[in-house]
């Protein structure tokens, strides 16, 4: 007989949902935002909200309505497409970009202040992730306890930390807002809407569903529809505090010019307010607020990872759970900075068919032959999202120069008009074309 939540347990899947996805990405990037944009700052909070909290919510509601898996999210684009996108998908918010990612902003906001001056972050950050990969792999080999682990512990005393730095951003800005980066004058929706994608957040909430799922799967909720309720509950919790806390951070960063001016990094908009506010406890807070927010990431992470790889590889969960947590120790010693520049053309090129296979999602019963419809609009935006992904590249010099004057080009969203109108014709064809096929071999 399928249980149901106690109300407690619904929050604590809520908060469980929230602290997986607000990990490095989650606290570095709107306080970035926020500093360069200046005056324009909450036009560019609109777009960053839609691609940072606004599609991993639909993601996880998507993910609910199918099972909780990415494996059935992408049934209408066929098996050997799903599973490559799945694949795509788990190593990006895994072991390549967003797990190192977690150890490589923890260590750079926590620990490397305190370091001596002139002395080399080399071996201190491969000390640090060896100690911090550790830890995530040891609570990762018990996934069964995560609700307990992270939604009853851990997610609460990230959420008093998040909450205590909000309300200091909110009542305390250090100073007024700069004048706003070139980009940020021009453009700031599109841009904040495109700075969405480096939280990964989207391709978190794919990677997450199952996680969820199994968290109440573990409380011996069976029932599909219960499963799918809980979930979507969880995904809205999980929403709002991450609204909040951008929301907050965009304040922080806004005022925190006149600390660090022409910052390019996050990180030390953090630091630089934390210490002004609050001194150097403040240094300690923020060295423990950053060290459980990215710690909760990295295990989710690798949870889902280690939970989608056993079932397509010869090898055992936790056998996975030891690899990738070696692998993303080896990758995070690349660096804050380098792990960044890597990921942002890879985001740019691989959000924008995730975006719109998570939307087709809910329209699948419109279609007469929705593999028809969802496959080719997929292709189309992969194929220009490459394009705008090149124009942050080295390789921009490769690109022909028509790509200058495609419509959305200079807001890197070019791939929007050719994916709306190809989504167009193919639902076209399928209303009237495809059905006059059928009628002419009936």
């Amino acid at each position: 007989m399928s249980q149901r939540l106690r109300f407690n347990d619904i929050l604590a899947l809520g908060f469980m949902t929230f602290a997986l996805f607000v990990g490095a990405g989650n606290i570095i990037f709107p306080p970035l935002v926020g500093l360069q944009a200046g005056h324009h700052v909450w036009w560019a909070a609109v777009g960053f909200l839609i691609t940072a909290v606004g599609l991993p919510v639909v993601a996880i509601i998507a993910l609910a309505r199918v099972g909780g898996g990415i494996d059935a999210l992408t049934l209408p684009i066929g098996r050997k497409a799903g599973l490559l996108l799945a694949v795509v998908c788990y190593l990006a918010v895994g072991p390549l970009f967003a797990t190192p990612r977690t150890a490589a902003v923890s260590f750079e906001v926590g620990l490397a202040p305190f370091l001596s001056q002139g002395v080399s972050p080399t071996l201190p950050l491969l000390l640090y992730s060896l100690v911090y990969f550790a830890l995530v792999i040891g609570i990762s080999l018990y996934p069964g306890r995560l609700l307990d682990t992270v939604g009853h512990y851990l997610a609460p005393l990230k959420i008093v930390a998040l909450g205590i730095l909000g309300m200091a951003a909110l009542l305390w800005p250090a100073g007024s807002p700069a004048p706003a980066t070139e980009v940020y004058a021009n453009i700031p929706f599109s841009k904040g809407f495109i700075e969405g994608y480096l939280t990964m957040d989207t391709l978190g909430a794919m990677v997450f569903g199952i996680v969820i799922v199994n968290a109440a799967r573990s409380r011996g909720v069976n029932n599909a529809a219960l499963l799918t309720r809980y979930t979507i509950l969880a995904g809205l919790i999980a929403g709002v505090g991450l609204a909040a806390v951008y929301i907050s951070l965009f304040k922080l960063g806004s005022g925190s010019s006149v600390l660090v001016p022409g910052a390019q990094n996050g990180a030390n908009i953090l630091q630089a307010y934390v210490n002004y506010t609050f001194g150097l406890s403040g240094g300690v807070f923020l060295a423990v607020l950053i060290f459980v927010a990215c710690m909760v990431t990295a295990v989710g992470l690798t949870c889902a990872c280690a939970e989608f790889f056993s079932a397509h590889v010869p090898l055992s969960y936790r056998t996975l759970v030891f690899i990738l947590g070696a692998f993303s120790m080896l990758v995070s010693n690349l660096g804050l900075d380098h792990l960044i520049q890597f990921s942002v053309p890879v985001m740019t090129a691989i959000y924008p068919p995730c975006i719109v296979l998570i939307l087709m999602s809910f329209t699948l019963r419109w279609w007469n032959n929705c593999t028809l419809i969802i496959s080719p609009i997929m292709f189309v935006s992969l194929v220009f999202g490459c394009v705008d992904a090149l124009k942050g590249t080295p390789f921009l010099n490769l690109l022909p120069e028509w790509v200058a004057h495609l419509p959305l080009s200079a807001q890197r969203l070019s791939w929007l008009p050719p994916a709306l109108a190809t989504g167009a014709l193919f639902a076209i064809y399928d209303k009237f074309g495809a059905n006059h096929e059928l009628t002419i071999r009936s």
